[in-house]
């Protein structure tokens, strides 16, 4: 794993990452006319990062924590309280494209409830 050398800090990233995830859930929730189904969950996973780096405890900071299979990650990054899984998702692959406009390795990632 390379050592992850962010350009300002994380908390700076992460309200520009949580803006950009509210918008997008909030768009996608007028868009498809509100809380329908299919219901579900979204995260973000961070996959160059631990928890044990200098790195990896600013992320724990903003609600980051360790992933089943690999890496980190955050779950509902938009906090849309809805259950339809696409709101959710589209705030999650908001949330990781700012990540990876700062070389950090993010993707969405999302399941059925």
């Amino acid at each position: 794993m390379t050592t992850l050398t962010l350009s300002k800090p994380f908390s700076e990233i992460h309200a520009e990452a949580k803006a950009a995830a509210v918008k997008a859930a909030s768009d996608k929730f007028t868009a498809i006319g509100g809380d329908n189904y299919p219901c579900g969950f979204a995260w973000v996973i961070v996959s160059n990062v631990k928890l044990s780096t200098k790195v990896g405890k600013e992320f724990a900071k903003e609600g980051f924590s360790k992933s089943y299979y690999k890496g980190i990650e955050l779950w509902n990054p938009s906090g849309s309280n809805v259950q339809n899984v696409d709101i959710k998702y589209a705030g999650a692959a908001a949330y990781a494209a700012v990540l990876k406009k700062y070389g950090i390795d993010a993707y969405a990632s999302e399941r059925l409830d």
